[in-house]
């Protein structure tokens, strides 16, 4: 299902989740309701695959922690970024177009070791990072 009825006011439900799906291609990946609530909404399955394709370059697997921007102008062109939670850019690619329906969108991206399955690298809102006094990761 996909019919790009997301706005901004939809996402702020979004502080963890119930389910975990695991990227088809990059089954290391998982994603949140969150994500995927974006990617049915948003028409925006694309945006989890390129995050998830990202992970193969060497710049963008060595951060453990990233921040990914979505940004659109209002001439349907776009730019992702990964950053490593510090700003510092780490990767862009530029879109020619898009029809994802929000000016922009922040994700987080985070490794974890798990003893039973090695590595787990998670895709998440970034309303629903949690943190020590329970508000969002900025």
């Amino acid at each position: 299902m996909t019919n790009n009825t997301l706005n901004s006011d939809d996402l702020a439900q979004f502080t963890g989740t119930e389910h975990w799906y695991r990227h088809p291609l990059v089954r290391k990946v998982l994603y949140t309701d969150g994500v995927r609530y974006v990617a049915e909404h948003g028409s925006a399955y694309w945006l989890i695959d390129e995050i998830a394709f990202a992970q193969s370059l060497r710049n963008v697997a060595a951060e453990e922690f990233q921040v990914w921007e979505l940004s659109v102008s209002i001439n349907r062109t776009a730019g992702l970024t990964c950053t490593d939670g510090n700003h510092r850019v780490v990767y862009t690619k530029p879109l020619n177009w898009t029809d994802f329906p929000l000016d922009e969108i922040l994700l987080l991206f985070y490794r974890q070791n798990d003893p039973v399955t090695e590595r787990i690298l998670t895709l998440l809102l970034h309303s629903a990072f949690p943190t020590r006094k329970g508000g969002c990761h900025s």
